[in-house]
């Protein structure tokens, strides 16, 4: 490959988005957008929670931008090479010194850098969420560069397809159903999976009862329409019986055992490592507080992390135990159960990464000239 004629493919492709007057009115609509996310992010927060704002918007910001290149670059980038060949403009290209890993990769950092401008338009509302969030040097950084490869990992798959694929609308849809089997298809078959395999959990639980003494005073109002009942109506129970008289004793009820069963998502949670939200979010460092995390980012790395734990076949609740009794006594934060789990996003990546080097070695076969097989219909100049 040559970098000078690298260069050349990018100018040239760069020059035809630019000129369009549609691709100013998309990023304009996207700029419209984040603005409209940062400004509900912030009023709808509490005032003495202004920097805890800034580190959720933050967080939604970037990951708008990837959903809008996600959603956008398919189209961009789906025809790039089969689009120029329907259009009898590769043949010229292909003439020339340019070789074909020269003329796939200046397509492919051209889409890149398409992409990375939705980055650069969100810009100034990543600076203004950082600094008001006080945002992480090691959050900012890491995130950034896992959202510029992402958007590399996406371009890439559209040019990659469009030199595989003769048909420049073919290309385009099986790009967008690659990108939304990354994106979609993995939660979905996170979900399908893990419910079709659950197992049956045993719950034993036990609470305490109150003993009420027959001849203790209490009063008329509490008293029921009986005569001769000697036991307070619910409500007197629950408030007291006033000043002066004399609280029940309480003792602990039966055991009660039922069972249900419960999907076994720890056996499928590698389903979700492949997708770029998942990697997003799992490779950023999480901000934590009171255990629990503070933006976007941390709220979906518990999510999917949470998912490697195996539910207990035996569940067991003592309402008697003054230690497990009380409500979230014994129940670990999000910090906890976090650290107990393994990290995926760099398989994931890895996924990716083997994915589109597939794929663009496949694009180069069909794209090399000359070439002995073409597919019936294939436009040469």
């Amino acid at each position: 490959m040559n970098a000078q004629r690298i260069a050349t493919i990018i100018r040239l492709e760069l020059t035809q988005r630019i000129r369009s007057v549609a691709w100013y009115v998309l990023l304009g609509i996207f700029a419209v957008l984040l603005l409209g996310v940062t400004a509900l992010t912030f009023i709808s927060v509490p005032r003495d929670a202004f920097q805890q704002a800034g580190s959720t918007a933050y967080s939604i910001i970037v990951f708008f931008v990837l959903l809008l290149v996600v959603l956008v670059s398919p189209t961009l980038s789906g025809n790039a090479i089969n689009g120029d060949r329907d259009a009898a403009t590769l043949a010229p290209v292909q003439v020339t010194l340019a070789t074909t890993a020269d003329i796939i990769a200046g397509k492919f950092f051209a889409a890149w850098i398409t992409g990375l401008a939705f980055l650069a338009v969100s810009a100034p509302f990543l600076i203004f969420a950082a600094v008001f969030g006080e945002v992480r040097a090691d959050v900012l950084l890491v995130s950034l560069v896992i959202l510029i490869i992402e958007v590399a990992v996406v371009a890439g798959l559209g040019v990659a397809l469009s030199g595989i694929l003769a048909r420049p609308l073919f290309s385009v849809a099986v790009t967008y159903l690659t990108v939304a089997a990354l994106v979609v298809g993995t939660p979905i078959a996170f979900g399908l999976v893990g419910t079709a395999f659950p197992i049956e959990i045993e719950s034993r639980q036990r609470f305490l009862e109150p003993v009420y003494d027959p001849s203790m005073q209490v009063p008329e109002e509490c008293m029921t329409a009986d005569p001769g009942a000697t036991e307070p109506l619910p409500q007197c129970v629950d408030v007291g019986f006033g000043p002066g008289v004399e609280e029940p004793d309480y003792r602990c009820g039966p055991w009660t055992t039922s069972t249900y069963t419960a999907p076994r998502f720890d056996r499928v949670w590698w389903l979700l490592s492949a997708n770029p939200f998942v990697i997003l979010a799992d490779a950023t460092p999480t901000v934590w507080r009171d255990g629990y995390p503070v933006d976007a980012f941390g709220a979906l790395k518990v999510g999917v992390r949470t998912a490697q734990i195996a539910p207990e076949a035996v569940q067991e609740y003592d309402g008697c135990d003054t230690a497990t009794g009380v409500p979230g006594g014994d129940f670990p934060t999000s910090e906890e159960q976090v650290e107990g789990t393994v990290p995926s996003w760099f398989v994931g990546l890895g996924v990716q990464l083997a994915l589109l080097a597939l794929l663009m070695w496949r694009a180069a076969v069909r794209t090399h000239t000359p070439s002995r097989r073409l597919p019936p219909g294939t436009r040469i100049a």
